[in-house]
């Protein structure tokens, strides 16, 4: 083995190529050619000697060598990046680039205005949001941080709970005039609903009243999407009611643009939680957006 082959730059290409499990997406990942990424791998399995890769038409995997030389690899380049952030933040000149994903209507209405104070705190820090409501691997597309609303099922990732998201019942003052304004839970069963398709059981409305009884009523409509910031363009425009997050009518209630219906009933709240990949965790300027983020997003409207 010629360990001056060994080099960080064909390490971090075999760890993005073993975690994406595909050549091509890790060149178009760092801008560079296919063949670039190929060459970095192949010079990095001469100076090892042994195959760490296996390569079929449809993806590439581990090797049994490879797994355990990948494992080796990510404490080394944690421990590059860790000792140059730690020498950046020794002289107060924290710097390098995050990646964060976060559900699409929540990061476009309110998390990008907290990266812009962020990056006006941290002038040499980069920040690359995702937004995308499809739960993802972090690991695998290179992300940092995620913020998600819902339960989760992914234990391996580091957890910060941020609270819960509290909902309620809106629709717009013409539709209420033109419909009627429901009284009690039974009367949304005549009512136009406005549904997430890609939230589980959203058929059906669970409201509690003031004596900690449950309701379920069915919920249907003839718009359903799955995005939060349409059901926000369907309510205003009065095609029906939905449950909305505060954070996502807030300023809508505010002006009269919506009207909350069945004040006296309540929706079961949201958690809301950030997922740190546990090999980021300890790098300075992640752990600098975990404390900013976790202590901001207390102010956002429903957060509690």
């Amino acid at each position: 083995m010629d360990r001056s082959d060994i080099t960080l730059e064909r390490m971090r290409s075999f760890v993005r190529v073993a975690e994406r499990g595909s050549l091509s997406a890790v060149a178009r990942e760092l801008g560079v050619g296919q063949s670039t990424i190929t060459r970095h791998v192949r010079e990095l399995e001469a100076a090892v000697g042994v195959p760490l890769l296996s390569r079929t038409t449809r993806r590439v995997t581990l090797t049994e060598e490879g797994g355990r030389y990948y494992a080796n690899c990510q404490r080394i380049l944690r421990l590059v990046e860790q000792a140059g952030d730690e020498a950046r933040v020794a002289r107060g000149a924290a710097a390098g680039s995050i990646r964060i994903s976060c559900t699409a209507a929540f990061g476009v209405l309110h998390l990008s205005r907290l990266v812009f104070g962020f990056q006006d705190r941290y002038r040499d820090i980069g920040v690359d949001l995702s937004l995308t409501d499809e739960r993802i691997d972090l690991v695998k597309e290179g992300v940092d941080i995620a913020l998600r609303l819902g339960p989760l099922t992914d234990s391996s990732m580091k957890l910060r709970a941020l609270g819960e998201s509290r909902r309620l019942l809106v629709a717009a003052p013409d539709y209420l005039a033109a419909r009627g304004r429901p009284a009690v839970p039974q009367d949304l069963s005549g009512h136009e609903g406005i549904r997430m398709s890609n939230v589980a059981g959203s058929d059906t409305l669970l409201l509690q009243d003031r004596d900690g009884e449950t309701h379920a009523v069915p919920f249907a409509g003839r718009f359903r999407v799955d995005h939060g910031l349409a059901v926000r363009e369907a309510l205003v425009a009065g095609r029906g009611f939905a449950p909305a997050h505060r954070w996502l009518v807030d300023d809508l209630l505010a002006t009269g643009r919506l009207q909350e219906i069945l004040p006296d009933y309540s929706l079961p709240p949201v958690p809301l939680n950030m997922l740190i990949v546990p090999e980021r965790a300890g790098i300075g300027r992640v752990r600098l957006m975990v404390d900013y983020l976790a202590e901001e997003i207390a102010a956002v409207p429903g957060i509690a």
